[in-house]
């Protein structure tokens, strides 16, 4: 199973392929903070709210110097018919063989309708500007977590 990472720690580079067919590179996004969330399976249900939640609040995170990455290991395909349908404009990486899931912490056990099973832990990383981890959530609540994390971040609701 993999750690989880902690504030100061510096956060893994990765270059992972997005649903519109570009790569996202973290240290490209140097300069600024990133909000990087680790879901699930795109087109499920928490995983919809969750991310709607980010399309949603995408302008005040954005207004505050935040770039938001969504990371799960679906096929570029699933996370490109996801993003289409939800209208989501942020970038959804795809992470198969779940490198950089481990390297974050977000894939391990975790209980499952009262089951203990191995999967993607909801979790959510912020990388500040210059590349360390400024704040990591892990075994979020889909529902209610942007807004959680917009108070955490002190940022604006609107």
């Amino acid at each position: 199973m993999s750690t989880r990472l902690t504030v100061g720690d510096t956060a893994p580079d990765f270059t992972l392929p997005a649903a519109d067919g570009s790569t996202v590179t973290l240290s490209d996004l140097r300069g600024k903070h990133v909000v990087v969330y680790f879901y699930p399976a795109a087109g499920t249900p928490g995983c919809t709210t969750e991310a709607c939640d980010f399309r949603d609040s995408l302008a005040s995170l954005q207004g505050a110097g935040y770039a938001v990455v969504g990371v799960s290991p679906d096929p570029v395909d699933k996370l490109a018919a996801f993003a289409e349908a939800e209208h989501l404009t942020f970038p959804l990486v795809s992470d198969v063989d779940r490198t950089v899931l481990e390297a974050y912490g977000a894939w391990g056990e975790k209980k499952l309708y009262g089951k203990t099973v191995v999967g993607v832990i909801r979790s959510t990383v912020v990388v500040d500007p210059e590349g360390a981890v400024e704040l990591a959530q892990y075994n979020v609540k889909a529902t209610g977590h942007v807004a959680k994390l917009r108070r955490d971040l002190g940022i604006d609701p609107k």
